[in-house]
């Protein structure tokens, strides 16, 4: 073939060619710069233009020729370079099994080559045929550096991600690290791993005893726990042990962090301020605990508490990346930021909401600021004002527009202002009838107006527009239970709500309150306790106090009301409470 003929301009498609004219080949030598004595290569000229060649044809699109004599050029050089390229072209043509071809034909020429197998693998794995990987994944782990072995060993579940057989891959990756199971120093990365695919591939009951046998090698190493960690999620109660007998020992500070935000998910907000306060003990420069401590002291109603470690987070939180308005960092300051302009708007101190609302400047926080500051003006009186805020709001995005309605709204709900909040969402789902979110919230605007027919059917338009959302289900259950009717049904469409959603705790406040109307004090306190005590809540609060009044246990109705006052002293249902039983506090 006349190669001659061909030679192109230099363009940065064949920049692969300069870096092999630098020395090509197994036994090209780095030139040493001190010496004046000339290299030798393996890049002769008929080699060279063979490259040169190839790089023109997947240029061109010709990626079969492209692959063949990139492919020939690797085997006569045995150059991993131009091995990884031809596997690279097989692979962006889509043709697996050349690209397979091409991986095995470099691991044969440079059989120390990790990256050779690490393709192998790979590609094996993208083909889904799991049962060949067995020998690259046992090569893996034993040509791996020994300081690096159990590492390795962690990367495995990665590589089987979207392994189409899941259980295929799980016994395949067991298989292949029998031989390090009893080791002291990787039986704990091995059982890991191994409990992490036998998760992915739906055997719980053995991963939690893969990850008992991690510990049990060796109780310090962290895989084992955040292995237990993820299996919380999926409600495996058992796999808590493994975490709590980690926490007895020298535990890092961000094992406990996460087993404090596994906690949160769970709403067991007593237990994971246990762990929140250790770590502020430990590491009081740790910013994200004093974020979290914040959010459950505020949600307590401990403004107090909430107001100083929100301010100790915007002490220790990182300086603002212009380069990362989304990062957790930002979003972390944007929301201590709102939660202190929050405390100050309930102490009725605007001027300090609006400072604190100030030092919000990024542009994508900057609309949620603007609605906080129209709810502001709208505590002080000022409505009208409050409304052309949002309305001057600029919308990048329907949704925009969307939370304009909905925030505008809300302003006129807090205002008592229902008939105007009323019509303002229906002319909004009039343009989007699909917008269960705004049918829902007419319906809690339609029950403020008595309307309660509108507001049962807006509400069964939610729920067979959405019959898998638990919020409908309950409201209108809650309300037939409030009205002291249809209780049958009230029930079903509570416990249809509960089965949706388990541990919502106001969902379970509304079973205490059907129980409450059914003549079932004791089950009701019952029910009641439980869900304030996962969240401590005034309305909550106001039909606890209920319930205990009328169970003739005045003092503890008293203490829980208080605590109510305490955590919002202008909710509608606590206030409505204490003066039908004309209680002053």
């Amino acid at each position: 073939m006349d190669y001659y003929g061909l030679m192109p301009r230099f363009t940065p498609t064949l920049l692969l060619i300069a870096l092999l004219a630098c020395g090509l080949g197994a036994n090209a030598q780095t030139p040493d710069i001190k010496s004046s004595s000339p290299v030798s290569s393996a890049l002769d000229g008929e080699l060279f233009y063979e490259i040169l060649l190839g790089e023109l044809n997947a240029r061109d699109g010709e990626t079969g020729a492209a692959y063949a004599l990139l492919l020939d050029a690797a085997r006569k050089s045995n150059d991993s370079r131009l091995f990884q390229r031809a596997v690279d072209v097989a692979l962006q043509a889509r043709s697996g099994e050349s690209a397979l071809a091409a991986a095995r034909a470099w691991r044969q020429a440079l059989p120390a080559s990790r990256e050779a197998n690490r393709y192998v693998l790979q590609i094996l794995i993208g083909l889904n045929r799991i049962g060949e990987t067995l020998e690259p994944l046992k090569r893996e782990v034993a040509t791996a550096n020994p300081k690096e072995q159990a590492g390795t060993i962690a990367s495995i579940a990665r590589y089987f991600a979207r392994a189409a057989d899941k259980k295929l891959a799980a016994r395949t990756v067991e298989h292949a690290l029998t031989d390090y199971l009893s080791s002291p120093a990787l039986g704990a990365s091995a059982w890991t791993t191994i409990g992490r695919m036998r998760l992915e591939a739906g055997d719980s009951t053995a991963a939690l005893d893969a990850a008992r046998k991690a510990q049990a090698m060796d109780p310090k190493d962290d895989g084992p726990v955040l292995l237990a960690l993820s299996m919380m999620n999926r409600e495996s109660p058992q796999a808590e042990v493994i975490v709590k007998k980690y926490l007895e020992g020298q535990a890092q500070t961000e094992i406990r962090m996460e087993y404090a935000r596994a906690l949160l998910d769970a709403q067991r907000y007593a237990e994971a301020a246990a762990q929140i306060q250790i770590v502020t003990t430990e590491k009081p420069d740790h910013p994200q605990a004093w974020l979290i401590k914040g959010a459950l002291e505020l949600q307590k109603g401990q403004t107090v508490a909430a107001e100083s470690a929100f301010r100790r987070y915007v002490e220790l939180a990182p300086k603002k990346d212009a380069g990362a308005a989304h990062s957790e960092s930002n979003r972390g300051l944007v929301q201590a930021l709102l939660s202190l302009a929050q405390i100050a708007e309930q102490k009725k101190d605007f001027s300090q909401a609006e400072a604190w609302l100030k030092r919000i400047d990024s542009p994508e926080d900057r609309f949620t600021a603007q609605m906080r500051r129209a709810s502001l003006l709208a505590r002080q009186g000022k409505l009208e004002e409050a409304r052309k805020l949002i309305r001057s709001q600029p919308e990048k995005t329907p949704e925009d527009a969307r939370l304009k309605i909905v925030a505008e709204a809300q302003l006129l709900r807090e205002a008592k202002q229902y008939l105007g909040a009323f019509n303002l969402l229906s002319d909004a789902s009039a343009r989007a009838p699909d917008d269960f979110d705004l049918l829902y919230d007419m319906a809690m605007v339609a029950e403020k107006l008595d309307k309660l027919d509108e507001m049962e059917r807006l509400l069964r338009r939610v729920i067979a527009g959405r019959p898998d959302s638990p919020h409908a289900y309950n409201a209108l259950g809650f309300s037939l239970a409030e009205r002291n009717m249809r209780l049958p049904e009230a029930r079903q469409l509570i416990l249809k709500a509960l089965a949706f959603a388990p541990n919502d705790p106001f969902i379970t406040d509304s079973l205490g309150w059907l129980e409450f109307r059914s003549g079932n004090l004791a089950q009701a306190q019952l029910i009641l306790e439980g869900a304030f005590k996962v969240r401590p809540d005034a309305e909550i609060a106001g039909h606890l106090g209920e319930v205990l009044w009328l169970l003739g246990q005045r003092e503890q109705a008293l203490n829980i009301w208080k605590q109510g006052v305490k955590i919002d002293a202008e909710n509608e249902t606590l206030l409505e409470t204490l003066k039908r039983l004309r209680v002053k506090l």
